[in-house]
C-alpha cells in the first residue's frame, strides 16, 4: 500500500492532535510537510485548539479558504473514562432473555466505573441466534415500560444491545423506534454499530459510547467553533482507534471509536514519515511511553478484548503497550526509579530545569546533553553517576517494551517518535533506533495523512455456501462500509482479512473479519 495521498497541485489539510498536555498541528500538502508547531492544551479545548490553527496557518503562510480538510485527534474521551468525569447517567436495554440472564450488564466492571456511569439495565425478551434465528420474539411492551422508567429517572442516553446483533440488527433497531416513543429526545446507541462478536464486550462498549454523549456533542462543537473562529469552512473529521477516519457527524454520536486514536495517530505518522511498513513504533509523550507495532503501515490490532477503563470492549483497537516513562516523569533522587508517576502538564513549572523542584525525566536529558530545554545551568551539578543510571535505566524499560510487542526474533527497526523522544538520547542498546523526520509532531501528521477504512464481522455457514465465496460477500459489506465513511472508490484496498472456524457450533461456522482501507474522496485525490 502506498502513502501517496496526492500529486502535484494536492490540496492544503491540517492535522491536529490534542494531547493532555500538548496540542500538536502540522499542515500538509500531498506528503510534504510544510509545517508543525505545539501548544499547549487549554481546559476549554477551544481555544488550545485555535491557537494552534492560528500558528501553524501563520508558520506555512496558510490562508483560512486554502484548507481543504481538517484532521483532528483527541485524547478527551478516553480521558473522561480513565478518570470517570463527565460521563453522563445511561440506561441499557438487554434483548436476549431468555438467554445471558445468568451473567448481569457491568458485569466485571470497576465499581466506580459502575457508579460513575449509573448503570439503569433492564432485560428483555428477543435477539438472534448466530444463524439468525429468534431466540425469543422481541419483547415490544417491555422496551416500552423501560422507556418510561428511564424517563422518569431523566436519562437521556440509552444503549440497545442483542444477542448477535452484528448480524441481524432488527430487534435492535425495532427496540430503537419504541424507544423514541417514550424518550423522543433520548441519544441512543446500537451495540451493532460498534462492536463485533461477543455480546457482553459489545454491550460495554456500547454502555460507554451512551456515556460519552453530552460530552461528545460538546468536544465537536468546540472544535467547529475553533475553526469557525479561525476562519475555516473546510469539513473537519475525527481520527478513530485504527488510524483512520470518522466524520464530525458520528464522531459526536459514536466518540467511543475515538479511543485509543492517539497511539494510532503517532504510528501511522512514524510510518508516513520514514516510508516504512512494518517496524515498532515508540512514542514518548509527557506522562507515558506508547509501544505499539505497524504491520502494513496500520497498528497492528489487538487479537482480544479490549479493558478501557476496566470494561471489556471488542471494537477496533491498536495493539499498544504503555508504560509510565516520558518527559514529566518523576526520577527519584538516587537513580532508583523513574515514573510511572508525573508532574504532567506542570513540567513548564516544576521540572528543575524550569525553575521547579522537582527532579524530572527531562532535567535528566537535559544535564546528559540529550535536549535543549529551559535554563541547563540548574542541572549542572547533578552528578554524573546519577544522570547515567537514569538515563540507562529509561533505555532499558523502553528496551523491555520494545521485546514484549515483538513477535518474531528478526529484527525490526524501532522508530522514536513524541515530544519525549529525546530522553533515550537517540541510543536503545540492541536495536535499529530511527528518528523519523518531524518525529515531534508525528501523531499530527498521523492525522493529516489518515484515509478511510470500512470493515465487516461476521460469522457464516459455509455448509451453505464456500469459503471464497463468503469472504467476497464479507469484503463487500467492508467496501460499502468504507464507501458510506467518504472513501474513493478507486483507491479502496484490502488492509487485512482472516478466517477462524468456530468447531463449537454446527454447519461448519467460520467467522470472517476484513478490513479495507481508501483516500478520503473529499480530498479530491488518487492514488
Amino acid at each position: 500500500m502506498t502513502f501517496d495521498l496526492a500529486r502535484a497541485g494536492a490540496p492544503w489539510r491540517i492535522g491536529v492532535d490534542v494531547g493532555g498536555t500538548n496540542t500538536d498541528a502540522v499542515v500538509m500538502r500531498g506528503r510534504e510537510v510544510v509545517f508543525g508547531c505545539k501548544t499547549q492544551t487549554t481546559g476549554d479545548v477551544t481555544s488550545g485548539v485555535r491557537q494552534a490553527l492560528s500558528q501553524v496557518m501563520a508558520g506555512a503562510h496558510l490562508a483560512p479558504q486554502d484548507v481543504a480538510a481538517v484532521m483532528i485527534g483527541t485524547t478527551q474521551f478516553t480521558n473522561a473514562i480513565v478518570e470517570r468525569r463527565r460521563l453522563a447517567p445511561v440506561g441499557l436495554l438487554r434483548l436476549a432473555l431468555p438467554a445471558t440472564r445468568g451473567v448481569p450488564p457491568g458485569a466485571g466492571w470497576p465499581t466506580d466505573l459502575l457508579a460513575a456511569v449509573s448503570l439503569r439495565a433492564h432485560l428483555l425478551g428477543g435477539g438472534h441466534e448466530f444463524d439468525g434465528r429468534e431466540i425469543a420474539p422481541l419483547d415490544e411492551a417491555g422496551v416500552m415500560a423501560a422507556g418510561r422508567a428511564l424517563a422518569e429517572a431523566g436519562v437521556a442516553d440509552v444503549a440497545i444491545a442483542g444477542a448477535f446483533s452484528f448480524l441481524n440488527d432488527t430487534h435492535e433497531r425495532r427496540a430503537e423506534a419504541l424507544l423514541r416513543e417514550a424518550l423522543p429526545q433520548a441519544r441512543i446507541t446500537l451495540a451493532s454499530r460498534i462492536g463485533r462478536v461477543g455480546l457482553l464486550e459489545r454491550e460495554n462498549a456500547a454502555v460507554l459510547n451512551a456515556s460519552l454523549g453530552p460530552l461528545g456533542l460538546q468536544v465537536v462543537a468546540a472544535f467547529e467553533q475553533a475553526l469557525a473562529d479561525s476562519g475555516i469552512r473546510a469539513p473537519f473529521y475525527l481520527t478513530q482507534n485504527d488510524g483512520t477516519l470518522l466524520a464530525a457527524d458520528d464522531a459526536a454520536r459514536l466518540p467511543i471509536l475515538t479511543v485509543a486514536s492517539g497511539p494510532a495517530n503517532s504510528m501511522r505518522g512514524a510510518a508516513f514519515l520514514s516510508g516504512l511498513k512494518d517496524a515498532v513504533v515508540v512514542d514518548i509523550g509527557g506522562t507515558t511511553t506508547d509501544v505499539g507495532m505497524l504491520k502494513a503501515g496500520f497498528p497492528r490490532q489487538a487479537g482480544v478484548a479490549v479493558e478501557v477503563g476496566g470494561a471489556r470492549t471488542n471494537f477496533r483497537m491498536p495493539d499498544v503497550l504503555s508504560i509510565g516513562l516520558g518527559g514529566g516523569s518523576l526520577v527519584a533522587p538516587d537513580g532508583s526509579a523513574v515514573g510511572p508517576q508525573s508532574v504532567g502538564w506542570r513540567i513548564a513549572e516544576a521540572a528543575l530545569v524550569f525553575g521547579g523542584d522537582t527532579l524530572t525525566a527531562s532535567d535528566i536529558a537535559v544535564a546528559a546533553g540529550s535536549a535543549t530545554l529551559g535554563d541547563p545551568a540548574r542541572v549542572e551539578k547533578l552528578p554524573d553517576a546519577l544522570v547515567h543510571t537514569v538515563q540507562q535505566r529509561m533505555r532499558e524499560m523502553v528496551a523491555a517494551a520494545v521485546e514484549r510487542m515483538r513477535t518474531s526474533p528478526d529484527p525490526v527497526p524501532v522508530l522514536l517518535v513524541g515530544g519525549g523522544s529525546l530522553l533515550l538520547g537517540g541510543r536503545l542498546d540492541g536495536h535499529d533506533l530511527r528518528l523519523p523526520p518531524h518525529h515531534g509532531v508525528a501523531n499530527a501528521v498521523g492525522a493529516a495523512m489518515a484515509q478511510v477504512s470500512g470493515a465487516s464481522d461476521r460469522v457464516v455457514r459455509l455448509a451453505d455456501t464456500t469459503r471464497e465465496a463468503a469472504i467476497a460477500t464479507v469484503r463487500e459489506d467492508a467496501v460499502q462500509a468504507a464507501l458510506r465513511a467518504g472513501a474513493e472508490a478507486s483507491t479502496i484496498e484490502l488492509l487485512d482479512c482472516e478466517d477462524v472456524p468456530l468447531s463449537y457450533l454446527p454447519g461448519q461456522a467460520t467467522r470472517i473479519r476484513v478490513r479495507v482501507v481508501g483516500n478520503l474522496a473529499a480530498m479530491g485525490v488518487s492514488e
